[in-house]
């Protein structure tokens, strides 16, 4: 049977001060119902996730603050990084782990600037929401096997799709400039891109 991660708590003090927050970083909003003047409930969704988050009134009973080590996965670590910055995120600079696995925790073993050739998995990102609660952003450019999608690429909307059109721009563009020359396959390149990029899968750049 499937068991899919759908929705994660994250522990805050101030409801709309966190809901602005994530929604400043361009995460969707998909509810926010309030029963009472202690219950409230509020989802939000990272763009191009499976997974929410949730958080509000009465709905946890952890320590606002106290969740570490949330993650999110991107293919391109210094477009995220850029993005999150403009959407108001203290984000860190681009970092490697010592020991080249995964990160340690809280800010110990960084080096500072991407992986060797920006290795798949090896290249990070930190930040932390107005309560404290951190996140990590992972770039993932190749999925080690048995871990890519069969799920079918799927756009909420034409805006949706435009910002993903725009984001193979971007990386077709890098790509043109690496090998030199222009790409008479582009639409190949692009729908490649693309699919990728929803789905999680190999990006070829």
């Amino acid at each position: 049977m499937d068991m899919k991660l759908e929705v994660v708590v994250v522990p805050v003090s101030d409801v709309d001060r966190a809901k602005n927050f994530y929604i400043a970083l361009g995460w969707r909003e998909d509810a926010d119902f309030a029963t009472s003047a202690d219950f409230r409930v509020i989802q939000l969704t990272p763009p191009g996730s499976d997974c929410s988050v949730i958080f509000g009134s009465g709905v946890t009973s952890a320590a606002p603050g106290s969740a570490e080590g949330l993650q999110l996965v991107v293919n391109d670590i210094e477009a995220a990084r850029s993005e999150l910055a403009g959407g108001g995120a203290d984000v860190s600079g681009v970092f490697h782990d010592a020991g080249g696995v995964f990160h340690h925790g809280g800010t110990s073993a960084r080096v500072d600037g991407p992986a060797s050739d920006h290795q798949s998995y090896g290249s990070w990102v930190s930040f932390s929401d107005p309560d404290g609660n951190t996140w990590f952003v992972q770039e993932v450019t190749t999925r080690l096997p048995g871990r890519v999608t069969s799920a079918p690429a799927v756009y909420d909307s034409a805006a949706d799709l435009s910002e993903a059109l725009r984001r193979a721009a971007a990386a077709h563009g890098k790509h043109e400039e690496e090998t030199g020359q222009a790409d008479p396959d582009w639409p190949d390149w692009y729908a490649q891109y693309m699919v990728a990029d929803r789905t999680a899968q190999t990006v070829g750049v």
